[in-house]
């Protein structure tokens, strides 16, 4: 917890400076009334005083209560600020230590997670710090500061007053040691319900065709209903505290005032039982002032045990460090050749023992078009994802315009690539701010050039039937088009950047062979230059490609021409002969 105070700025330390003045200011005023109680009493008590002398006491009284009423809706005014800016900053902390995760890291603590930590534990932080800022400030000063002025008396009702705090504390500790654990499992409880909610709307789809509404509803009912029964049972301990406290407070108040009985009854003289009772009004006034601070307390433990585990699971976030980080290479040093090489690469998944990449070594230069085939879980899309580091090697070396991965920047990396994933990824707004996302923010984006990358994308025809045109509305995740209109947008996308290398992570597959090949025609003109590496399931796609590299259980099992691996390659032949005519066979 104390580690989120690290994120407080010079203005939020000046806005609880601020706030503690007028704390103190608060607590003197609150303090000032049972003296004021006591000359009341006095007069009341007095034969002779004047009604005059009761109404200016009464009018101090009532003006010492307004000012405390200001004061403490100042404090609460910085406790505010102070709240909303720290939960501001967490969010965006929160959210740019996850922006630089790699994907072992965003796997290890799941997206739902994620989501959960950068909203709910986020605000439990900022409730705690709204409401019980206030408390742990105002708290100690009014306890101390009332225990001074009840310093001296009898000592019978300061044992009193001890009793009640001690058995206060009892019962605010055992409350808190059962329901911590609870506060820490209920957060991965909401995980699990956000996850589970998740999934259903992801797959509502495949849900619905399956008719496993049902299933779906079982699950998440189980999730809702762990929730709902550790939140019930923290909410039910929680619920004793205020009874408990009432009864603490009135049974205060009854031992002062027998006590005080007892002493008037004892008095020897008149005067001596008057200053006896003027003391029991003040110092039950006081005593309850004691038993307020600690209720402040009571009030922050409330919220303290959640806002504890959102802290440790924010901090969890925080520190953990990615394993992908930028090397030295800055991009005024680097050359624009586009060339790509494998050196003996291996690789295997976090967790795994098996390498899913075992020594793949090739070179793809410079204007050249390299194509990768083999059957599902060859390692096909995982040996193209190591390029942009989405993972690091777990031996060997990448290669870049003769450059190691590692050791470039890895916005410089990313800038040379452009990047179709094979999930077309479309992110609400526009047709132009989808196809121009990865420029970099190089400047407003050319209509020319927007429409070039359509149009090679194959993309122009139905932009161009859309109300709106490139101003189209996509709506998020792109529900609003077609699986092969979002993709035309994803390699249009990659078009507009014109990089130095063009990555197709078997982004061909939902077009049919025809837009198929007039993309590929039209890409090959646009790319000039520049290397491309397609990702492949069919080999039609891949005919025209200079090399073909053919995988089998992540290992290099042929390498050439269309016609070369026909002879060569007994793995790229099955795949072929399977796919293709006699005819097709031999083109090339």
């Amino acid at each position: 917890m104390l580690k989120l105070l690290n994120y407080l700025n010079r203005r939020d330390w000046l806005y609880a400076l601020c706030a503690l003045g007028f704390i103190v200011c608060g607590v003197w005023l609150d303090l000032r009334l049972p003296d004021y109680m006591r000359e009341i009493t006095t007069l009341v008590q007095t034969p002779g005083s004047e009604l005059g002398a009761v109404l200016e006491a009464g009018s101090s009284m009532l003006l010492c209560a307004l000012g405390s009423l200001a004061a403490s809706a100042v404090v609460g005014y910085f406790i505010a600020r102070i709240a909303a800016g720290l939960a501001m900053r967490l969010r965006e902390a929160v959210y740019d230590k996850t922006m630089d995760f790699s994907m072992e890291e965003l796997g290890g603590f799941s997206t739902a997670s994620l989501i959960t930590r950068t909203t709910n534990d986020v605000q439990q932080i900022q409730m705690f710090a709204a409401l019980g800022l206030q408390a742990i400030l105002k708290a100690p000063i009014l306890a101390v500061w009332a225990i001074l002025k009840i310093s001296g008396k009898s000592w019978q009702w300061t044992a009193a007053t001890g009793a009640a705090v001690a058995v206060l504390a009892a019962m605010l500790g055992t409350v808190i040691a059962l329901v911590l654990p609870k506060f820490k499992n209920m957060q991965k409880l909401t995980d699990r319900l956000n996850r589970v909610a998740r999934e259903h709307l992801t797959g509502i789809r495949v849900v619905r065709a399956y008719n496993a509404e049902g299933y779906q509803e079982d699950k998440f009912q189980q999730a809702n209903q762990a929730l709902t029964d550790t939140s019930l049972f923290t909410s039910r301990t929680m619920s004793v505290l205020f009874p408990g406290m009432t009864l603490i407070m009135s049974g205060l108040t009854l031992s002062i005032y027998w006590i005080g009985a007892h002493l008037i009854n004892n008095g020897a003289v008149p005067s001596g039982r008057l200053a006896v009772f003027s003391d029991m009004v003040v110092f039950s006034s006081y005593a309850m002032q004691i038993i307020m601070a600690f209720m402040m307390l009571v009030m922050t433990f409330i919220v303290l045990p959640r806002a504890m585990v959102s802290a440790r699971r924010i901090n969890e976030v925080l520190d953990t460090e990615s394993r992908i980080t930028d090397g030295p290479a800055a991009g005024s040093e680097l050359f624009e050749q586009g060339e790509v090489e494998f050196r003996h690469v291996c690789f295997r998944y976090p967790g795994s023992t098996q390498d899913v990449l075992h020594d793949v070594s090739f070179t793809a230069h410079r204007g050249e078009t390299v194509a990768f085939i083999g059957s599902t879980g060859s390692g096909k899309s995982t040996l193209v994802n190591l390029i942009p580091r989405f993972y690091d090697v777990t031996g060997g070396e990448i290669l870049v315009d003769g450059i190691n991965v590692r050791h470039y920047t890895q916005a410089v990396l990313r800038r040379k690539l452009g990047y179709v994933p094979q999930r077309a990824v479309l992110f609400r707004g526009t047709v132009t701010s989808n196809v121009t996302y990865g420029d970099d923010g190089r400047g407003q984006a050319s209509s020319e050039r927007l429409w070039n990358a359509l149009d090679t994308a194959q993309a122009g025809e139905f932009v161009r039937e859309m109300e709106g045109k490139e101003g189209a509305a996509i709506a998020q995740g792109g529900s609003n088009l077609s699986g092969g209109q979002r993709q035309r947008l994803s390699i249009a996308r990659a078009v507009y950047r014109r990089p130095e290398i063009y990555i197709f992570d078997d982004s061909f597959s939902a077009l049919d062979y025809r837009t198929d090949r007039a993309l590929r025609g039209a890409l090959k003109k646009e790319a000039g230059t520049a290397t491309t590496l397609i990702v492949a399931q069919r080999v039609g796609t891949i005919l025209d490609a200079d090399q073909i590299i053919v995988l089998d259980e992540g290992r290099v099992v042929g390498r050439g021409r269309h016609r070369e691996l026909l002879v060569s390659c007994p793995v790229y032949r099955e795949i072929a002969e399977s796919q293709l005519s006699k005819e097709e066979l031999n083109y090339g």
